[in-house]
């Protein structure tokens, strides 16, 4: 499998506890979505262990890629975001499973074990809220109309963040951001940064 995730010591970290299994074996590791792409030209990658949240491209962004360019690499978003907010977005866009960062780290053992199994990997929250949705009719919050560059721009804001700072993140110009930003308070409906904070805070965004 390959790692691509953003943060060294992370990174190091995910990769000693799954080379703990015997059947599970880390071919390479990637700190975004260019050099992802040039270390799938020669690893072999049956699962990639992908970060949700990475500079430049976003995680669900490479997993659209993916699907058109390496349609047979099953892959498991890991994050730090919490799994009622994000983890029926990454299934519905082609991940086979959803792990969160700040869980035992052994998790991730039984969740690529499962995936490669043909499986999706399902939590038992994230299982109840598919339940939940099939049975109940949907009702969609305003931010679920926001694209993967207006949510980000919308957690960034609500993190504190300045918009030279997203722009740097993001690998953006602070023009492209200041657009994304325009689009989140129109669809939101909201009229400045604090209130996409109070926003991002009643929804457990952030």
């Amino acid at each position: 499998m390959v790692i691509c995730d953003d943060h060294a010591i992370l990174r190091r970290g995910i990769r000693d506890t799954l080379t703990e299994a015997p059947d599970i074996c880390v071919t390479a590791e990637a700190s975004g979505y260019s050099e992802l792409r040039e270390v799938l030209r020669t690893a072999t990658c049956d699962v990639l262990l992908l970060d949700l949240n990475m500079p430049g491209r976003s995680g669900l962004e490479v997993l659209a890629s993916l699907r058109e360019t390496h349609s047979t690499i099953k892959v498991l978003v890991v994050s730090m975001y919490p799994e009622d907010q994000y983890a029926l977005r990454c299934l519905k866009a082609g991940a086979q499973g959803y792990a969160n960062k700040a869980g035992d780290p052994v998790v991730l053992i039984d969740a690529v074990r499962v995936i490669m199994q043909g499986r999706k990997y399902l939590t038992a929250e994230v299982a109840q809220m598919l339940a939940e949705s099939l049975s109940q009719p949907v009702v969609e919050v305003p931010h679920e109309s926001l694209s993967e560059r207006e949510l980000q721009t919308l957690l960034k804001i609500a993190s504190g963040k300045r918009l030279t700072d997203i722009a740097e993140e993001l690998m953006l110009s602070p023009k492209t951001v200041s657009v994304y930003r325009a689009r989140v308070l129109e669809k939101l409906q909201l009229s400045n940064n604090a209130e996409l904070t109070v926003y991002a805070i009643r929804n457990q965004l952030v």
